[in-house]
C-alpha cells in the first residue's frame, strides 16, 4: 500500500476518496480511529492509501484535480 494523500480536512478527504473511487481505484482511509480517540480536533491527519500498482494512476488523478502538486 502507498500513501497518496493525507489531510486533516474531512471535506477534502471525502472529495479525494470520491475522485479515486470514480477512477476505478480502491482507496483506503487510514487513521480514522486515531482521529476519534483524540476527540476529532484534527491533530492527526488521516491518510489515504492505494495498492502499489494503483499509485501512479492515483497520483495522476489527484494532480489533474489540483489536489496535489
Amino acid at each position: 500500500m502507498r500513501v497518496v494523500f493525507q489531510s486533516n480536512s474531512w471535506v477534502q478527504l471525502g472529495f479525494v476518496l470520491a475522485l479515486l473511487r470514480d477512477a476505478g481505484l480502491g482507496p483506503v482511509e487510514l487513521d480514522t480511529h486515531v482521529s476519534a480517540i483524540e476527540g476529532n480536533i484534527g491533530a492527526f491527519p488521516r491518510r489515504i492509501v492505494v495498492a502499489d500498482d494503483e499509485e501512479r494512476q492515483a497520483l495522476r488523478v489527484l494532480r489533474e484535480a489540483g489536489e496535489i502538486a
